[in-house]
């Protein structure tokens, strides 16, 4: 009993811990901008760039996913899971030399809109590698190892760039696509894309190593006639929209992605630095976000281990609804810095930061987990690439949106506005989640399609 056990315990971590390396290369990219900006905006000698062109270095990333989503998902079917994910590492390890070595705006710009490519790989890819590769009872745990890969790297950029040049700091990340790329030749390829293309014997070979133990016959067997089943359907991209089951899945995952943006996540891990700057004197502005993006990261990963015992609906229901608190609340402190002279502020510039903090919190009991998760769950086989990339489309579109509405709102009306705004959105996501928002929790991906085929009949 035990021969087989210790193997397949180290196995399964190592070849998980290594998928979710790419999402921590994305998450040192989104974050970039927070540390970096500011050094760039005051380093007139090297980078003579202003904010206003800086804060395109927040929006450039979202790039790539919208021009290329449709042909990183058809890689997924072509090449498969695994190696569209390695492609990732390449346009990210780009983007760090580039970073490393010039200073010139568009050199910056184009860095970026590289990187971009990565993330559309890894968007692509990752949610259906994970969500394939995992068994039902820990496929909740690892498709939130997914998102706490990526604030992990929200937090190391944040620390690293804290403290380094910008130079040291993109040669300290270049590290993590090349390890990728090395230890990515060493996992197996997902057995769902081996059993779409009839190959019995890798899919046996896949399932072995990802199990670590030859008894497997049972859950090949199922992943064979499920996606025996689901790959008989039409697989057109008008069938995404015309097959009920299809729209209502395809819908979910479009309402968590928009819902996730503008509930504010990334978008003040962005400008977390920012944020804190317009607090007041008393609040370290560099300790504030590594303290904001490390709490984070540690919430995240205790989450994944406690989430999954609500549910995907309910848990992100009661996020929502939860973050609207310390969303209000912050603003109202905002507005009142703005419209109320006269009134001392300074006893309250912890309230800021307070409410970041529980804004954490309550975040990572659904709204940071979920979506992410859910994407390696809800699609049938037969359309799940043309399903992501119109789910990343649109998670792309309103993330350069929400990126936009902080930047835009708190330049032309005050700080406090995007705050109001992002409070008002969770209001209304919370409401239209019950309604939209299918349970996957511990239901194999062939269960998951009856129960959206079933909903979509009554």
């Amino acid at each position: 009993m035990y021969t087989i056990k210790a193997p397949f315990i180290k196995s399964w971590h190592l070849i998980h811990s290594t998928g979710c390396i790419p999402a921590l290369s994305t998450g040192l990219l989104i974050a970039w901008p927070s540390p970096s900006i500011p050094k760039i905006i005051n380093d007139k000698k090297h980078y003579n760039i202003t904010e206003a062109e800086a804060s395109y270095f927040s929006f450039l990333n979202a790039i790539g996913p919208i021009l290329l989503s449709p042909i990183a998902s058809q890689l997924c079917d072509i090449l498969g899971r695994k190696w569209t994910l390695m492609l990732s590492a390449i346009p990210h390890a780009i983007t760090w030399i580039i970073k490393a070595f010039c200073t010139d705006l568009n050199a910056l710009y184009t860095a970026r809109a590289i990187g971009s490519v990565g993330d559309t790989f890894m968007y692509n890819a990752l949610p259906m590698y994970i969500g394939e590769i995992s068994t039902p009872k820990v496929r909740g745990i690892w498709g939130n190892g997914l998102i706490c890969a990526l604030y992990l790297g929200l937090f190391l950029i944040n620390t690293i760039g804290a403290y380094c040049s910008i130079h040291a700091t993109a040669l300290i990340c270049l590290v993590f696509p090349v390890i990728f790329l090395i230890m990515s030749f060493f996992i197996p390829e997902s057995p769902y894309f081996y059993a779409m293309r009839g190959d019995d014997i890798a899919t046996l070979d896949s399932l072995k190593k990802l199990r670590g133990t030859e008894d497997v016959e049972s859950e090949f067997s199922k992943i064979k006639s499920g996606v025996k089943r689901q790959m008989s359907e039409p697989r057109t991209w008008k069938d995404v929209v015309m097959i009920r089951s299809n729209r209502k899945a395809c819908f979910a995952g479009v309402f968590l992605r928009v819902s996730q943006n503008f509930c504010g996540l990334i978008t003040f891990t962005v400008y977390a630095q920012y944020i804190f700057e317009n607090v007041g004197n008393t609040i370290n502005t560099k300790m504030s976000s590594i303290l904001y993006t490390g709490l984070t990261f540690v919430c995240y990963l205790v989450a994944c281990y406690f989430s999954d015992k609500m549910g995907r609906r309910l848990s992100y229901i009661i996020s929502l609804s939860l973050c609207t608190i310390p969303l209000f609340g912050i603003g109202i402190y905002f507005a009142m810095k703005q419209y109320d002279n006269q009134r001392d502020l300074t006893v309250v510039e912890f309230i800021p930061l307070l409410c970041m903090i529980v804004y954490i919190v309550a975040a990572s009991c659904g709204t940071g987990l979920v979506p992410t998760l859910m994407l390696g769950e809800l699609f049938s086989t037969s359309v799940k690439v043309k399903c992501l990339c119109i789910v990343t489309t649109f998670f792309s579109l309103t993330y350069f949106a929400a990126n936009n509405t902080f930047y835009y709102l708190s330049h032309s009306i005050g700080i406090f506005a995007p705050f109001f705004v992002f409070g008002c959105c969770n209001i209304l996501s919370a409401f239209l989640a019950s309604w939209i928002i299918p349970e996957t929790k511990g239901k194999t991906l062939e269960e998951i399609q009856q129960i959206l085929k079933n909903s979509s009949k009554s």
